[in-house]
C-alpha cells in the first residue's frame, strides 16, 4: 500500500518495495524557526545531509524532485525502476507557514513552492483576511 503523509512532520519513505511512515521527533526541529520547522528542512537536516550526504538540494545530481499530481505513484515508479534508490514524500507546506516566512522576510527552501495548476503567466492573489 502507498502511504501518504498525514500531517506536518510526517513523511513517507519508499525503499526496497515498501512504504514506511516516518515522524520527526520534537527535538529535531525548532517551532520558533519558520524555516527550521518546515518538513523539507527537517528531512534535509536529519536524513539527506547526515545520512545520504546530500548537502545542496539545488545542485546535487543525487537528488531529484517530483511535484504535484505525479506524486506518490511517480516516486514508487522511479524507485522500482532503479532510477532512484529511495523516495520521500512530504506533507504540503501550509499557507500559514508560507505567510510566516514571507512576513519574516525569509526565502523558502528549494522546491517547497510547487503550486498547481500552473498559470501560464499572471498574478496569484490569496485573501489573507
Amino acid at each position: 500500500n502507498i502511504y501518504k503523509p498525514n500531517g506536518l512532520h510526517n513523511f513517507s519513505m519508499y525503499l526496497d518495495g515498501r512504504w514506511y511512515s516516518l515522524t520527526a521527533n520534537k527535538n529535531t526541529y525548532n517551532d520558533n524557526d519558520p524555516i527550521g520547522v518546515l518538513d523539507v528542512t527537517i528531512l534535509t537536516n536529519q536524513v539527506l545531509e547526515p545520512i545520504l550526504g546530500i548537502d545542496d538540494l539545488r545542485r546535487s545530481k543525487r537528488i531529484d524532485f517530483v511535484g504535484g499530481i505525479r506524486g506518490l505513484g511517480e516516486l514508487k515508479k522511479r524507485v522500482d525502476s532503479c532510477e532512484m534508490k529511495v523516495a520521500f514524500a512530504l506533507y504540503p507546506v501550509s499557507m500559514s507557514q508560507l505567510i510566516n516566512i514571507a512576513d519574516d522576510g525569509l526565502i523558502m527552501p528549494p522546491k517547497t513552492t510547487w503550486f498547481e495548476p500552473k498559470l501560464r503567466s499572471g498574478l496569484v492573489v490569496h485573501d489573507l483576511s
